[in-house]
């Protein structure tokens, strides 16, 4: 019997370019990344990472270039469904509480099958903070506030913009074994970093922005 044909990357990307004021911020750029694996994406500052996450994310809109997920031209509900972004920013109200925060998030984008609010709080480590204002926890716990509503997202692609930033070696370690568990159950992640921390320990391949010589993906397992 014939093979049956391999399944799409879900996302893949090409000739795609972004400019500012007339001014090249990277492009054309032609990558993919398949379920059960991450790509992570470094470069120094100002070589159009975040750019890059919010052009995918639809929050940008690229001069030039083809987005597709999982096989089909991306849209606004397409991305909505298979998105999870995570900013610089956090996202947060800052006048509700952790839970509140959790509960109006997962209002608007969903919850993943068989998951809790409360469990998740407690995941990332912030049990016991369920009914704290988010404008009174610490920068650190923000992120991972922030880290529970990626948790509890039922998206299968994750868009993390310098997520170990503002974590304790131990905020590190749950981002690691967060995305672990994304590419586990099927999902994909895109990771920026500058350089300064270590890459999540799962299959991985890479892409370089900047003065890089060619800013493509190469595979590579880790």
């Amino acid at each position: 019997m014939p093979e049956s044909p391999a399944p799409p990357p879900l996302l893949a990307a090409r000739g795609l370019t972004f400019s500012r004021d007339d001014r090249p911020v990277f492009g054309p750029l032609a990558f993919s990344v398949d379920a059960g694996e991450a790509l992570l994406v470094r470069g120094g500052n100002g070589a159009g990472k975040t750019t890059l996450l919010r052009v995918l994310a639809g929050l940008l809109r690229a001069d030039a270039g083809e987005v597709e997920i999982d096989g089909r031209p991306t849209a606004t509900a397409l991305r909505a469904r298979a998105i999870a972004y995570l900013g610089h920013l956090p996202g947060l109200k800052a006048d509700l509480t952790a839970l509140e925060n959790l509960r109006f998030l997962c209002g608007l984008h969903g919850l993943r099958p068989g998951q809790g609010l409360e469990p998740a709080l407690a995941t990332v480590g912030l049990a016991g903070y369920e009914d704290t204002p988010a404008r009174k926890l610490s920068a650190g716990q923000k992120k991972r506030l922030s880290l529970a509503r990626l948790w509890l997202s039922p998206a299968p692609l994750w868009l993390l913009d310098e997520p170990y930033a503002n974590l304790d070696l131990d905020g590190i370690g749950l981002v690691n074994r967060m995305v672990q568990a994304q590419l586990r159950a099927g999902g994909a992640a895109l990771v920026t970093t500058h350089g300064a921390y270590a890459a999540p320990p799962v299959r991985t391949r890479e892409l370089v922005l900047g003065d890089a010589p060619a800013p493509a993906a190469t595979g590579a397992a880790a």
